[in-house]
């Protein structure tokens, strides 16, 4: 039965493989690292690359990772996403969908399903689930649903909510998921963010003269800035140590999640082997570029990270679980809605 609306809400976010078997996983990994956003090379040598080399050695391993945090209900980031959309429908009258970057459901599906309930539609706002921009996130995930749009001759417009890394409801909501693990002892908290290549920065670099360019380009104003992922996260990392009052030396930033040479540094699991030994044995860490908990975060960091820390000398680790459902993190969505 379709139901008049004008207005539907699109929450994008990265995706996982339909279930744990190698097959799956490997279709997965093939659609992800074909996109040449991610890996940003011609592309007869990604094809070698990744079908040839990458994917034929990482699906199996991949599947074993992915079986380890599998739920009864399926991928947690999938479940995560199903939960936030049920969340926010729960406070808000516009409908709610999902979709993700890759694998099930496409921004194709989802725009069918929205057009089949709404015949009516004029707007869908997509938000895509990642604070910061970069080429392998945002930015590819903003061009996929707006080339699906294109092809599809929907009717409705598509708006698209910006990066959100210093957005004040943003900040509170990650600032409130933060602040109760506090209260424990620690010595330290890692802002551990999803590493990627420098090139990326350089090609993103919208005046082609600043990003890596200098050492403290990061802090210098510039427009590269509006597209600098490196910028953007250090502007979250600052807002929120700031508004719970941590000292700067009990912070850091790290980059996990690499793949090849030449990527930002300093990478998190040299700095988990390294910290115990600088006298850091209760350690908080926090994974800002993800909003919804995932392989990089249950089993990159809960798992092997932790591990990692214990065996260097660490005391205790705790992971801060990414703002998911959180009930701030649901009112901030609400709040941009309706802004």
């Amino acid at each position: 039965m379709s139901v008049s609306a004008k207005r539907a809400l699109l929450l994008m976010n990265l995706g996982s493989p339909d279930s744990t078997d190698v097959k799956d996983v490997r279709r997965y990994l093939n659609e992800f690292l074909m996109d040449g956003r991610v890996i940003d090379m011609p592309y007869l040598t990604r094809l070698l690359l990744v079908r040839g080399i990458i994917v034929p050695f990482r699906a199996p391993k991949s599947a074993e990772a992915y079986r380890s945090i599998w739920t009864d209900e399926g991928s947690p980031l999938i479940v995560l996403t199903r939960q936030l959309q049920e969340a926010l429908q729960h406070r808000i009258t516009v409908p709610v969908y999902i979709a993700m970057r890759y694998g099930n459901p496409s921004p194709k599906a989802a725009y069918e399903q929205i057009v089949q309930a709404h015949p009516d539609i004029e707007e869908v706002v997509l938000l895509p689930l990642y604070p910061h921009y970069a080429m392998s996130s945002y930015e590819t995930a903003v061009e996929y649903a707006q080339q699906q749009h294109r092809e599809g001759k929907y009717a409705f417009t598509l708006q698209v909510i910006k990066p959100f890394y210093k957005e004040p409801n943003y900040i509170r909501a990650l600032t409130a998921s933060i602040e109760p693990y506090l209260a424990q002892p620690y010595d330290h908290i890692l802002f551990s963010y999803h590493g990627v290549p420098e090139r990326h920065l350089r090609k993103s670099d919208i005046t082609g003269c600043h990003c890596l360019k200098a050492e403290n380009c990061c802090e210098t104003d510039s427009p590269a800035h509006a597209v600098c992922y490196r910028h953007q996260l250090m502007v979250t990392t600052r807002l929120v140590a700031e508004q719970l009052g941590i000292p700067r030396e009990q912070y850091s930033i790290s980059f996990q999640s690499r793949l090849g040479k030449g990527w930002l540094q300093p990478f998190t699991d040299v700095r988990l082997k390294a910290m115990p030994g600088e006298g850091i044995k209760k350690l908080l860490v926090a994974c800002p570029a993800f909003v919804s908990d995932c392989l990089e975060t249950i089993e990159e960091i809960g798992g092997e990270g932790r591990e990692t820390f214990l065996h260097a000398g660490g005391e205790s680790f705790t992971l801060i679980p990414c703002l998911n459902t959180h009930p701030a993190w649901v009112e901030t969505i609400e709040k941009w809605l309706s802004a």
